[in-house]
């Protein structure tokens, strides 16, 4: 199933053991475009800091109790590595969450989620290793601070990041939200992170191979409607694109 990362924003944590905080935004890595922590907010017992958990502890995402089950207790949790507040999430951070809850690494390997086909590797054409053009590691980054990055079509500006749809299944962010309230009131469409060109980050700006007609007259996307595959196919057609489904990788696996 394909969610919007805002409505998830607020749902409870469930432990195997009570309640432990809600979930406050999301970290995503920039290359294979998946999401790899989902950030709690345990309130006052844990000021100005936040904790960091896997999808590999989630267990079961109900949305009509707006909840988050995850495969950990209260007290492991709570014991747990803990990130400052606007803080970058660093290697080191990483492992030490990795060596807590015996998550395995995601970065050791050519796939979405390592070394094994544990995901979706819709993108796995595209990147062949955890190296980014400048030889270093990916970066993670906030989903919150990349909401509001100005879109850059081929012949200029279009728009701004609204949000970001993740399957369930694999935690791969599917598409980016883009709203057009500037130049078309009201209207949003959606683009395929397989589209994009590159990113500029410290500009806060999305280059995408995709020209402005083109975006603009492409399918719209209704706020708060489910994306389903009749929307997809459609898109999809728009812009002559092959749909991430017909990968040879796509659904071959996901977390477990």
């Amino acid at each position: 199933m394909l969610d919007k990362v805002k409505d998830l924003r607020g749902f409870k944590l469930r432990a195997l053991d009570g309640w432990i905080g809600s979930v406050s935004e999301f970290y995503f890595d920039d290359q294979f475009w998946t999401i790899r922590y989902l950030v709690v907010d345990t309130g006052s017992w844990l000021e100005e800091r936040a904790i960091l958990i896997s999808p590999y502890a989630v267990t079961s995402v109900n949305r009509n109790e707006k909840t988050v089950s995850v495969n950990l207790t209260r007290r492991r949790i709570e014991s747990g590595p803990t990130l400052e507040s606007h803080n970058p999430v660093s290697r080191r951070f990483e492992e030490s969450c990795f060596s807590h809850y015996g998550w395995p690494s995601y970065r050791d390997g050519p796939f979405a989620w390592g070394s094994f086909l544990l995901a979706d590797q819709a993108l796995k054409h595209r990147h062949h290793s955890h190296k980014n053009e400048s030889g270093e590691d990916p970066a993670l980054q906030s989903t919150r601070d990349v909401m509001g990055h100005h879109i850059q079509a081929k012949d200029g500006e279009i728009g701004h990041v609204e949000d970001f749809v993740f399957e369930d299944r694999s935690w791969t962010i599917r598409y980016i939200i883009v709203a057009m309230r500037n130049w078309w009131p009201g209207s949003q469409v959606l683009i395929s992170p397989l589209w994009i060109g590159n990113i500029d980050w410290m500009g806060a700006k999305v280059n995408v191979d995709l020209s402005r007609d083109a975006i603009r007259t492409s399918p719209v996307y209704a706020e708060d409607a489910l994306v389903v595959r009749d929307y997809e196919t459609r898109l999809h057609d728009h812009y002559d694109r092959e749909g991430y489904w017909n990968d040879e990788m796509a659904g071959a696996g996901q977390i477990e």
